[in-house]
């Protein structure tokens, strides 16, 4: 089988001497070098291996036995051999279950009850199930590479959409490297080595404060250490990451035996059990041994410790707190058991503010009177004001990690298959445990032990270690080393998540956050990470940190239904999911799920996270590098292109909705640059970047012999776009003359109801000094065009002294010249140009001309009230125009005009007489060379005739040169030449007879034209354009800009030399003119 090249596999050119050794498919030969055969290229993807870009890289670069990795697709190394229980269902379930479920579950369940949390844990397990089967979707949707969320997310919506919430991503998996630091920390200290503290309380009061600054100097120096260990080497970490889930497996395994052994009669509880309560209320059980105020030791009544916490004095006199007088204390169990009961009491939550005391409401209690000195006393207390909406926001940690599997894809032998099933199951098992330790806390724990957030009722024990079998450590221990792998993981999988966004280039400022050491560890992005996390370290609080983290994982979450949603609605092609059990409106669900959890947890911190994810997104439009990764976005654009196209060309839009849709043609230099730059900026000024903006140019010639010149004309005007800042399309033809390419712009330019109507242009300004008269006949072929096409046009004079985008015009003023109404686009234009801020500064006068006939102070109060109804401010002026003879100067200048069209028109030699002087003397030249040979010419011929031939074949020469450099006009007038064309045999004789006859003629017609009369109809037309050129000239000389109607050119073809005449006069001494000319609608109204 022959071997070809591929544009998509990695191949070398050694092979290329025998690409087409087979004969069967030679007809497809000449497409080989693009087009691989498809044998081959199905033989390469099925050796194609992905690799993920984390972990097992930079152990293998660690160890130099990996595989060594280059830029192919391919590469030589072990294959993934990971199924779906190590590869994605174990992952996952070490990353979902973790702090939150061992340090603040428990008191979830007191605070809010069991029907409430159950609540919480339904909510947040549907919104990361939904999130999953949308994840599924779109990660069995092709390879997906390593990168998780962030990989999806920026290939399903964009790089605006990915860069933003892949680092709202990796912000929410710094905050949780915090949270589950400060996890770590408050295991250490508060329930394994207490004594370690280094800030002590003095008094109760401070106990709170003491712990955060605890919290902060040992959470720092444990961030500092978590860190060193992911710097020195990530292949640590994923070696104890086995050790990690063991201790995950085996606490949530002692939680059940626990519960078990609560329900088995004849086993002893802990003395950790015993619960003391004063009257109703708990205490702290840190200072004393027994729950008792007085105690007979040798018949003699003796205080126990508990009496010295409330009275001044051990004396059985002494002056004691009125509440611990008034009332008794009780021992009740702390873990009575499934059989007690005791659920009906913890059905329903008990919310309350900081400082509220945990009191069990059945039993009795008498009140004192006095209850300032209570937090002084050793009571158990909220150290937070609880609401619903808060235990959401702190709960919701324990529910993230579901990405852990997709972000291990390059792993996995069946990536496709492991990665629903394993995750999806992984989140039913979480769901299970949630809502069963939900129900068994409820079950078999005293409500008061479930509301003592930190175990001071139980001896300062973890409340889920003292439920646990066979002993609290077993929950305290593996509970420490959870915490301590999940803030391992987080330090290792937040930096590659930063140095995955940092190299694909969308956001800029981060681009420093790619680099690394040379195995590719990310330095850098550790360095950040480790910056941030320091934050959430410094806040110190567990409570405090977890809503934050919340947000930015539910805004993750939320994005990735939407881009599952988005993607089915819109039936891309390349839509087309494995995992089959998906719907749009179930992604729709998670999405409202998610955004509702958001402002639930905390209306605050979801603003700010979606301003910054705005920012981001606004950032990365405007200044990152522009990616098309065929995202969604692009075919949502698409689909709300079509639909509102096709809206817009069910009617014509109305005159209060009518603006300039531009059609700007350009022409380009001899290097295919824009030649008038300032038209673009001019065009900029007037739209500022609202409605349409097309900008047309048209190369000469056919697109097969034009391709590269059309793409490179394309590119030079995309360019001047971007400098002048002129938002729009650009479209460059290739046409047969201009004339015709300027005419397909015209007409077919647009799309749907998205089409110009008004065209704008530069003045020919050299059509006087150019021998060629195509340039100021396509002009005027362009005006009646847009005419016929009921399209408006707009012609500005002097184009290069225009403002740029940059001047700031002073004082001055725009002025209108309103001879004839076109619709009110005289009107409308100005008030256009003046929202942009070069001419804001800039008065409009508006000037009419009257007749002798008419009532000039009558007019003007008429257009006065006009302008008022069109909420236009303008200065108004009627100029009067007097009946006056036609001066001499007039009548010379139209003169002049006429006698320059005639003698250009005499000097030019009709396309058949070219021809034939031209087969004439070539003829004769052929005759002379003849007999040149036939005799010798050594010296026989004369000089006379010599030189006669010498100047014969200069002419032929130069007669051939005009030939072959004819215009495109006298290609227009080959219809009108053909008849013409008569094949003649021509003698010398006949040639000279003929040369001397034209000769007499244009001799003849010279003197004709200097004793010619003007034409009275181009005299009268002349006259206008001088009086009205004296009065503008007069009126606005000084203006910034002239408005001015623009006449319309002459039925009659042949006075179009005559009427760009006219036009010259009439803008004769002006410098920046814009002529005007109306589309044949009105586009202003006085109505609202």
């Amino acid at each position: 089988m022959p071997k070809e090249s591929s544009p998509f596999i990695n191949n070398t050119d050694n092979d290329k001497g025998n690409l087409y050794d087979g004969k069967n498919m030679a007809l497809f030969e000449e497409e080989m070098d693009s087009n691989p055969m498809v044998s081959s290229l199905l033989n390469k993807l099925a050796n194609y291996t992905n690799l993920t870009q984390g972990v097992k890289e930079h152990e293998e670069a660690d160890d130099d036995e990996g595989p060594v990795l280059t830029q192919d697709l391919t590469v030589h190394g072990p294959s993934p051999a990971l199924g779906t229980l190590i590869g994605v269902y174990l992952p996952c379930l070490q990353n979902i279950l973790g702090v939150i479920l061992f340090l603040r579950l428990t008191w979830i369940v007191g605070t809010a009850g069991i029907m409430e949390s159950l609540a919480i844990v339904v909510m947040t397990c549907s919104c990361t199930m939904l999130t999953a089967i949308s994840m599924s979707a779109i990660a069995t949707n092709g390879v997906v590479p390593a990168g998780g969320s962030y990989y999806m997310i920026s290939r399903s919506l964009g790089p605006e959409f990915g860069g933003a919430v892949g680092l709202c991503f990796y912000l929410g998996t710094t905050f949780a490297g915090s949270m589950y630091i400060l996890g770590t920390i408050e295991i250490l200290l508060t329930y394994i080595v207490p004594s370690a503290a280094i800030f002590k309380a003095e008094k109760k009061e401070d106990e709170a404060e003491a712990l955060l600054n605890n919290m902060r100097v040992y959470g720092t120096c444990c961030l500092t250490l978590m860190s060193l260990v992911v710097f020195v080497g990530v292949k640590y970490v994923n070696k104890l990451a086995l050790v990690f889930l063991a201790c995950v497996i085996l606490s949530i395994l002692a939680i059940y035996a626990g519960v078990i052994k609560t329900n088995v009669k004849g086993l002893s509880f802990f003395v950790c059990q015993i619960i003391c309560l004063l009257g109703n209320r708990t205490l702290q059980n840190h200072n004393f041994d027994q729950c008792l105020k007085t105690m007979e030791v040798d018949n003699v009544t003796v205080t126990t410790k508990l009496w010295s916490l409330f009275c001044d004095s051990p004396d059985l006199n002494a002056t004691c707190n009125e509440y611990f007088t008034l009332n008794n204390v009780t021992v009740i169990q702390g873990i009575p058991g499934l059989t007690s009961g005791v659920i009906r009491d913890n059905i329903w939550g008990d919310y309350g503010p900081n400082g509220m005391l945990v009191e069990n409401k059945h039993q009795a209690s008498e009140p004192a009177a006095d209850t300032s000195q209570d937090i002084y006393m050793p009571y158990v207390a909220n150290d937070i004001t609880t609401f619903f909406t808060l235990l959401v926001g702190i709960y919701f940690p324990s529910v993230t990690g579901i990405m852990a599997g997709s972000n291990r894809s390059g792993d996995l032998r069946d990536a496709q298959k492991s990665i629903p099933i394993g995750t999806i199951m992984a989140i039913a098992t979480t769901t299970f445990i949630y809502i069963s330790s939900v129900i068994l806390f409820g079950a078999c724990i005293e409500g008061v032990v479930l509301r003592d957030k930190f175990g001071d009722s139980v001896k300062g024990n973890l409340v889920i270690g003292i439920l646990a079998w066979p002993s609290p450590w077993v929950i305290v221990i593996g509970s420490f080393f959870s915490c301590c792998g999940a803030g391992l993981q987080s330090l290792t999988g937040a930096p590659r998540l930063l140095q995955a966004i940092a190299r694909d280039g969308i956001v800029p400022f981060l681009q420093v956050f790619g680099h690394g050491k040379a195995n590719g560890e990310p330095t850098w992005a550790l360095l950040l990470t480790g910056g941030i996390c320091e934050i959430g370290i410094l806040i110190a609080s567990l409570d405090a940190v977890a809503p934050i983290l919340s947000m930015f994982f539910l805004m993750c979450y939320l994005f990735v239904n939407l881009a599952c949603a988005l993607q089915t609605l819109l039936r891309t092609p390349n839509w087309r999911p494995r995992f089959k059990f998906y719907h749009w409106a179930l992604s729709f669900l998670g999405a409202s799920l998610c955004l509702s959890l958001m402002f639930i947890s905390s209306w605050y911190y979801a603003l700010v996270a979606m301003l910054i994810a705005g920012c981001i997104y606004k950032y990365i439009e405007y200044r990152g590098a522009e990616k098309e990764w065929g995202d969604g976005i692009n075919g949502l654009s698409l689909n709300a292109a079509r639909y509102a196209l096709i809206r817009l060309e069910e009617a014509p839009p109305h005159t209060k909705n009518w603006r300039p849709q531009m059609l700007l043609l350009l022409n380009l230099d001899s290097d295919h640059a824009v030649k008038h730059p300032r038209l673009l900026s001019f065009c900029t000024q007037l739209k500022a970047g609202k409605g349409l903006t097309i900008v047309g140019s048209v190369l000469e010639g056919t697109y097969m012999t034009k391709e590269a010149e059309v793409k490179k004309a394309e590119q030079n005007i995309k360019s001047s776009m971007t400098t002048e800042r002129t938002k729009g399309f650009c479209h460059v033809v290739a046409s047969s003359n201009l004339r015709d390419g300027f005419s397909h712009l015209i007409q077919t330019a647009g799309l749907g109801g998205m089409k110009h109507n008004t065209v704008l242009m530069a003045w020919p300004g050299t059509w006087k000094q150019s021998n060629d008269p195509v340039s100021w006949k396509n002009f005027i072929e362009t005006v009646r065009e847009t005419t016929a096409a009921h399209q408006a046009l707009l012609v500005a004079k002097n184009v290069d002294s225009f403002p740029t985008n940059t001047d700031r015009l002073g004082q001055g003023t725009i002025d209108v010249w309103w001879v004839v109404h076109d619709g009110g686009l005289l009107m409308l234009l100005p008030f256009l140009l003046r929202q942009h801020k070069v001419w804001r500064k800039c008065k409009m006068r508006i000037f009419t001309v009257a007749n002798m006939d008419d009532n000039s102070i009558q007019m003007k109060k008429d257009l006065q009230m006009f302008l008022y109804h069109l909420r236009l401010d303008a200065e108004v002026e009627v100029v009067e125009m007097h009946d006056s003879d036609i001066s001499a100067f007039t009548y010379e200048k139209t003169l002049v005009m006429e006698q320059r069209s005639q003698m250009l028109k005499q000097m030019q030699l009709s396309r058949t007489e070219r021809e034939r002087e031209i087969q004439s003397i070539t003829d004769s030249s052929r005759s002379s060379i003849r007999r040149n040979n036939q005799t010798g010419a050594s010296g026989s011929e004369s000089g006379p005739s010599r030189e006669l031939e010498d100047t014969q074949e200069d002419e032929v020469a130069q007669l051939i040169h005009d030939r072959n450099t004819a215009s495109h006009a006298a290609l227009n007038d080959k219809a009108d030449a053909g008849p013409d064309r008569v094949h003649m045999t021509w003698t010398k004789d006949k040639f000279l007879t003929e040369r001397n006859r034209n000769r007499a003629e244009a001799n003849m017609g010279v003197r004709d034209i200097f004793n010619m009369k003007p034409n009275q109809s181009n005299v009268r037309r002349m006259h206008t354009a001088v009086k009205l050129n004296e009065v503008v000239v007069n009126k606005s000389q000084g203006a910034h800009l002239v408005l001015l109607n623009m006449p319309g050119p002459p039925k009659n073809r042949g006075g179009d030399e005559n009427y760009m005449e006219f036009l010259e006069v009439l803008l004769e001494g002006l410098n920046r003119v814009l002529l005007v000319r109306g589309g044949g609608r009105e586009v202003i109204t006085i109505y609202s």
